[in-house]
């Protein structure tokens, strides 16, 4: 697991999650910590590091 900061689409602060590096390539959603709001994150992984990470919000 990788904990990685970035900010929220929905309210912009930045908050934390914890990635699984385990899984090449994943996307789940999760909720704000701050604003509550679903976030849909994209993090893909390469050798157990990060290659890229998309988080976007639900269009509702």
């Amino acid at each position: 697991m990788e904990e990685h900061f970035f900010q929220c689409p929905y309210c912009w602060e930045e908050i934390s999650m914890l990635l699984d590096t385990s899984v090449t390539q994943q996307t789940y959603i999760e909720d704000c910590e701050v604003c509550c709001n679903p976030i849909e994150v994209s993090p893909r992984f390469e050798g157990g590091e990060l290659v890229s990470l998309s988080v976007k919000n639900i269009e509702q």
